[in-house]
């Protein structure tokens, strides 16, 4: 449904915008110069921007970078109706833009079988309430009122998008008494860069200013979506926090045992653990359990939220409804936590993953064309990092994982599961800020390549942005071309060449025929950071082992779109001509305690045939952990059911699946791989 802002709210932002600029009018722009003196280089732009306003190039140069990273995502809103190099704010496009409840009412969260999860339509529905951000967050009408440039040119013109964030910068200088030119002190800048984050909580805010002047001290260079070359020069500062206190925003509340690293907004935000009706499993969110003491926590699952921060949080406090663990607001990477990492939250479709990983939601959409902001990746980078290293999770794809790689549980559920975060995630980058880049650590002859095109100038022509809600795909012709940008995801084909058919996934399409371009059929793509066993080379193309079939991506020696990889490979045993893969590694019918029912241990419907190779992701035991009451009533109740089997993790698609260790050999890439 599509959520409309009350009237009354619309005339409250544009007043408060009104006044800001008539506050500033007092004592004017150091240089009001006309937007057509900017020449057409970026950095110019900048310079210009901060001459005419008043503000160090520096600082504004380290606040767009904290922002966009100087792209301007031409006519694009980030996920929160943020646009251009400085992420003017628009609360009028926020609030226009569907929003979903991220389930369907027909779908499972928990993912067990056994248990199913029914959700009442209504709470299923797309989440109501207003959904307007505060007024520090309308600064599109502040910044036009600002510099007179119109909301339209301020959203599509970087140069005048710039002037627009120079103008709020030094309005908010000026608010707080500090001093204004191009030539003060950097330091001194502090409070007014906290405010420009739009965040409603001191810690936020320093948390976002405390980032800039990071940045500053490091410098950055780099070139941006639209080809221009942009330079930050690294310079050391101790800023001055006093400004901080002047903005007069809340204090969140902080308890001890919060799950999250120093110097990252955080709070604790409840997930209800509550019995809802008469029955011992009438309760909502997550299982009590006791992690890592009692099972390894093996995975991080990345969601976005197919939602506003608002809506999604008061979801996730429903106590009839599902939980995660985190939710991370756009605008200023603003953290959420509603469980704690010992418990099990609902969220991943399948209850392996969910029993073994923890869940952290996104603010945005997978495929509204919008993107995801800097202050978000970088809050959550920090986050996955610190559960990472406390948690002794890898940092690779394997076990850092998209909600879109989670399996489905059996062949009936593999068409429902999720697609989020989307081929808008910019995986490489995510990585990089959690200081664990995607390396090339192999050769062609290794056998093994990871994903890793140049997310910029990777722009696949994926159709049906903003006509898609989260769930199964399902394309609605005519399917509206996306608008060009950066992607994660490499397109395969059933031979190389463009001309040839898209590969099929037969849980999308039992029919065989091939997969599509819908911005939801994933079927058909490989992520940055995935790693594949190697199936063949011919010129510019390569091939993978890809869901019982070969796939080839362009991938030209001139512009890689992957690294070659080291590592093992499992190939079905002699003797056996095909083998079952599965969608969770449960333990044999023997390890099940007397009171607690088997879980079926059934095979997906795709095929693992002899001469195959697929990438290894780790050995796991064979564990299901009982959880299905309330109270821990019911026989084995939060216990984990371990057996004599084990699994082997397989990159199998663009799904990770499993495999019986017993079915399969272990090998290095390089054996049997082509030559």
């Amino acid at each position: 449904m599509h959520l409309s802002p009350p009237p009354s709210g619309r005339r409250i932002l544009l007043a408060a915008a009104v006044a800001a600029a008539t506050a500033l009018a007092t004592t004017g722009p150091v240089s009001a110069a006309p937007a057509d003196t900017d020449t057409s280089d970026r950095q110019q732009q900048y310079a210009a921007a901060a001459d005419a306003y008043g503000v160090p190039q520096s600082v504004l140069l380290g606040v767009s970078y904290l922002e966009s990273r100087w792209d301007t995502h031409p006519g694009q809103p980030s996920t929160s109706g943020g646009y251009g190099p400085m992420h003017l704010t628009d609360a009028e496009q926020v609030a226009s833009t569907p929003s979903s409840a991220h389930v369907d009412s027909d779908e499972d969260p928990r993912g067990d079988d056994s248990r199913p999860l029914t959700l009442d339509p209504a709470t299923a529905a797309a989440p109501t309430g207003d959904v307007l951000p505060r007024a520090s967050l309308q600064t599109l009408d502040t910044a036009a009122a600002l510099t007179g440039l119109a909301e339209e040119t301020l959203r599509t013109d970087a140069a005048a998008n710039i002037r627009g964030g120079a103008a709020l910068l030094a309005s908010y200088q000026k608010a707080l008494g500090g001093p204004v030119g191009a030539g003060s002190d950097p330091a001194a800048w502090y409070g007014a860069v906290a405010r420009y984050s739009g965040a409603d909580t001191e810690d936020a805010a320093a948390a976002f200013a405390d980032e800039v002047y990071d940045q500053l001290g490091q410098g950055a260079s780099r070139t941006t979506d639209d080809g221009q070359r942009v330079t930050l020069a690294a310079t050391a500062l101790t800023p001055d926090e006093s400004g901080l206190h002047k903005l007069g925003l809340r204090r969140a509340e902080r308890p001890d045992g919060l799950e999250c690293p120093v110097r990252l907004a955080c709070e604790w935000i409840p997930a209800p653990y509550e019995q809802y009706g008469p029955g011992a499993g009438d309760y909502g969110n997550y299982d009590l359990a006791n992690r890592p003491a009692q099972q390894k926590i093996e995975y991080i699952v990345i969601h976005d939220t197919e939602g506003y921060f608002g809506p999604s949080v008061k979801l996730v406090q429903d106590p009839t409804y599902l939980g995660w663990h985190y939710t991370l607001r756009s605008v200023d990477g603003y953290v959420a936590q509603h469980i704690k990492a010992k418990n099990v939250g609902w969220h991943a479709g399948n209850w392996y993953v969910n029993a073994k990983s923890i869940g952290i939601e996104h603010e945005g959409f997978a495929g509204h064309g919008t993107w995801y902001t800097e202050a978000m990746y970088r809050a959550s980078a920090k986050l996955v990092r610190h559960l990472a290293l406390r948690f002794q999770i890898p940092l690779d794809r394997q076990h850092i994982i998209g909600h879109d790689n989670v399996p489905g549980i059996l062949p009936g559920n593999v068409a429902g599961m999720h697609w989020d975060p989307g081929p808008y995630w910019d995986w490489s980058h995510y990585f990089d800020l959690m200081k664990a880049p995607f390396r090339g650590t192999g050769t062609p002859h290794t056998g093994l390549v990871t994903i890793d095109p140049d997310y910029a100038t990777n722009q696949p022509a994926f159709t049906g942005c903003n006509q898609q809600p989260p769930g199964v795909p399902k394309p609605t012709p005519p399917a509206v071309p996306c608008p060009l940008r950066g992607s994660s995801s490499v397109i395969l084909r059933t031979a190389p060449s463009p001309d040839a058919p898209l590969v099929n996934d037969l849980g999308l399409r039992p029919n065989g025929t091939p997969d599509t371009m819908y911005i939801s059929d994933h079927g058909a793509r490989a992520s940055a950071g995935q790693t594949y066993a190697l199936a063949g080379i011919q010129g510019d193309w390569t091939a993978v082992w890809y869901l019982g079939q070969k796939a080839w991506f362009w991938n030209p020696a001139s512009a890689p779109t992957a690294k070659w990889a080291n590592g093992f490979v499992v190939t079905p045993k002699p003797g056996k001509a095909t083998i079952p893969v599965y969608g969770r590694a449960y333990p044999e019918k023997a390890a099940y305690p007397a009171g607690v029912p088997y879980q079926t241990i059934a095979p997906l419907q795709y095929t693992f045939a002899a001469g195959q190779r697929y990438a290894v992701g780790g050995v796991l035991p064979g564990e299901y952990y009982r959880a299905v009451t309330f109270d821990g009533s019911a026989p084995g109740d939060w216990t984990v059911v371990r057996g004599e089997n084990r699994y082997v993790q397989v990159q199998f698609g663009h799904r990770i699946m499993f495999v019986n260790l017993d079915d399969v050999l272990i090998l290095p890439g390089a054996v049997g791989a082509p030559k």
